[in-house]
């Protein structure tokens, strides 16, 4: 799988890792700690080629997407769940960690983000399934980021990510289905 875009990533170990799962080029922040050199990369890599950032799925990680999102935006976007990307001997998480396997499937289903649309999900539809205001809200909106591919959130950044991502109402109430039907199979 040859990836047109540049990925960008916290360190040399994804950049080999995700090498050994796809041909791509890469840009390495180097951590939280982005300075505005890297930014520069990134924004002249965005104009050329486009950009897919592709960071770990942990508050550094989601620091990072945050900080490139602001600089240079339109970018698109890859999530890894974290189940995916933890180390099998020690607490580590990251997308070092994940399998090629994860890695290509990660990437073949990236978002482009995009401005949010007024009307499509609101805070009703995702206090109806339970996503907000419910004491299992933190475990459906994991699950739901994991079926629709949009990263771990909390209940404001749900909404903003659903619908800066375009997902339909549809989109929505199929994956939610899903998630229901599971969490009756597990009783």
């Amino acid at each position: 799988m040859k990836i047109k875009e540049v990925i960008v990533v916290e360190g040399k170990d994804d950049t080999a890792k995700i090498k050994s799962a796809v041909d791509a080029d890469t840009i390495e922040t180097n951590g939280s700690a982005i300075d505005e050199v890297v930014l520069e990369q990134i924004k002249h890599a965005q104009q050329k080629r486009g950009v897919i950032i592709f960071t770990d799925p942990d508050f550094p990680g989601e620091r990072i997407r945050h900080i490139v999102t602001q600089h240079v935006p339109d970018c698109k976007h890859a999530f890894l769940p974290k189940h995916l990307a933890r180390a099998k001997h020690d607490k580590g998480i990251g997308i070092e960690h994940a399998s090629k396997a994860d890695i290509q499937e990660a990437l073949g289903a990236v978002y482009e983000l995009v401005d949010v649309r007024e009307g499509e999900i609101t805070k009703q539809d995702l206090i109806g399934y339970g996503l907000i205001g419910s004491p299992h809200s933190a475990t459906r909106r994991e699950r739901l980021g994991i079926v629709l591919q949009i990263g771990k959130t909390n209940g404001k950044q749900l909404l903003r990510r659903l619908n800066m991502f375009h997902i339909t109402t549809e989109q929505l109430d199929e994956a939610m289905n899903q998630i229901i039907q599971e969490e009756r199979d597990e009783k």
